[in-house]
């Protein structure tokens, strides 16, 4: 999701929920504790540098209980965040605390806000041996595992 995509759906809300992968929603009494633009710069497995950016939102939740977080609120909130962001195309990315700090995409269905799974990926699978459709790996030589033996 983007950022003029969120703020399209807060417009129309009467409420802000999100839910986690799981199905569960988080506690309507969650804060939005950080907006800010992330850059990662990065070499990848294959050589290549890279440079990804995002939007990333902090949602807590305390002892509270009788905050909640109104959809005019949180679009002021984004407003405020303009002068860092910037850019209203960046993807979000959600940090939630769980067991430990989790990072999630962000998918909105109509109704909710949906924290959404992130992968990991080789960026360089043609570098690695690593075929583009997921199926069986080729077989690499032995050698391919040892130092000097070309593999990634």
């Amino acid at each position: 999701m983007k950022i003029f995509e969120m703020k399209q759906a807060l417009a129309e809300l009467p409420a802000v929920n999100f839910r986690l992968p799981s199905g569960d929603y988080l506690p309507a009494h969650f804060h939005v504790t950080e907006v800010g633009l992330v850059t990662k710069h990065f070499i990848d497995c294959g050589g290549v540098e890279r440079r990804e950016t995002a939007a990333n939102f902090q949602l807590w939740e305390a002892g509270d209980y009788d905050h909640r977080l109104a959809p005019q609120k949180f679009l002021h909130i984004l407003q405020l965040a303009e002068k860092i962001l910037g850019n209203e195309e960046l993807s979000i990315e959600v940090e939630y605390q769980q067991a430990t700090i989790g990072r999630f995409g962000l998918a909105f269905d109509g109704t909710d806000f949906r924290l959404t799974p992130m992968h990991t990926a080789c960026l360089a699978q043609d570098a690695c041996g690593i075929p583009s459709q997921f199926g069986a790996l080729p077989q690499l030589p032995v050698a391919c595992c040892t130092p000097g033996g070309g593999c990634c």
